[in-house]
């Protein structure tokens, strides 16, 4: 384990040693809080299926011990004397950048998660030439830059994970014009009811769309319909459901990782309808080009979101009352939930209980 200098902070997290992807406690160091830092006493961390591929090694890019954990929510315990925006007992969050160049045009645009310098929270490469260690563990020392505030009216327990599966949805949706004042009755559909489906389906309904969710499961429809007040609910493996919706959505956010056509979700949209892929499925997709030409419509991806909008998702989520729902996770339980997690056995996301109260 490489030791920077400054980091001499001695913290107790959780890691995955090697590919067996097993998590075990680890103690190791961080940074001491730098002028412009922030640092965290951890609350609350969601668990991503990003943190599967990178304690497996799916992507061949792990650097091991691996703390995982990019859906981070806390309390300040320490600020640096150039951090004007935050105060000691604040409730706060960190998503999945822990720093970026600054100085591109991305940075510029606070669009950090595009910066060809970006360094994630966990897993990555800090400015010091040290490895980023993230959530799970009690503490995280982070740069101002990279922290967002944790509105009053949301629990920090359900408000974790929108910090990864929240902007995942919410900055294509915005981008696309589906939250705007004038979207409402607008059509979309969301393809996947998981962690990042459930949210766009919620956001989809706080901005007055009409919103149909496309599953290939069938028992969902129920949890859909009653649960998050979707409008409409369609078996994707059902041609005669499928074909009763051709041409009839505006918009379609796509949040499935398994791999699957595009060609008959396409269907789906209107002429100069939007599709937007972010899930990740390993292999590429299957992209006719007859549902695309004879539609005019696009197919674009995106990726988490910038600062600037996280903050704003955030307030957006106060202010309507928007939350993940969730299922509380002790520490001692983590690797029975990371193989619940691989089966898709959580409705919709699991959250560890670092340090946290059910109150807070």
């Amino acid at each position: 384990m490489e030791v920077t200098p400054n980091h001499t902070q001695t913290v107790s997290g959780w890691a995955a040693m090697d590919e067996s992807g097993k998590i075990v406690p680890f103690v190791f160091k961080r940074r001491e809080n730098g002028v412009d830092d922030v640092t965290i006493k951890v609350k609350y961390c969601g668990m991503c299926h990003t943190d599967l591929h990178f304690i497996h090694n799916d992507w061949g890019i792990t650097m091991y011990p691996v703390v995982p954990g990019h859906e981070i929510t806390g309390v300040v315990t320490k600020v640096g004397t150039n951090v004007a925006g935050f105060k000691v007992g604040d409730r706060v969050g960190v998503g999945c950048i822990a720093a970026s160049c600054l100085d591109c045009e991305h940075c510029r645009r606070s669009e950090e998660n595009y910066c060809d310098k970006v360094a994630l929270t966990y897993n990555g490469i800090f400015w010091d030439g040290s490895i980023t260690y993230g959530g799970y563990s009690g503490m995280l020392v982070a740069h101002k830059r990279f922290v967002v505030r944790i509105p009053d009216a949301l629990p920090l327990d359900a408000a974790a994970p929108l910090l990864c599966a929240g902007i995942t949805v919410y900055s294509p949706m915005k981008q696309h014009g589906m939250l705007q004042a004038d979207a409402a009755g607008r059509r979309l559909g969301v393809v996947g009811l998981g962690g990042l489906g459930h949210v766009a389906v919620k956001f989809g309904k706080a901005f007055g769309l009409h919103v149909t969710v496309i599953s290939t499961s069938p028992a969902k429809e129920r949890e859909a319909r009653e649960n998050l007040k979707a409008d409409n609910f369609v078996v994707s493996t059902d041609q005669k459901q499928m074909q009763a919706m051709t041409r009839s959505l505006d918009y379609i956010i796509d949040t499935v990782a398994a791999t699957h056509s595009l060609g008959p979700i396409l269907e789906l949209l209107k002429v100069n309808g939007k599709l937007v892929l972010v899930g990740a499925p390993e292999k590429p997709v299957e992209l006719p080009s007859f549902p695309l030409i004879f539609g005019k419509r696009t197919v674009s991806g995106s990726m988490t979101g910038g600062m600037k909008e996280t903050q704003e998702m955030m307030d957006i989520c106060g202010e309507h009352n928007i939350t993940c729902d969730i299922e509380i996770v002790s520490t001692d339980r983590i690797n029975d939930a990371l193989a619940r997690l691989a089966r898709n056995d959580v409705r919709y996301r699991f959250v560890i209980n670092v340090g946290g109260d059910s109150k807070l």
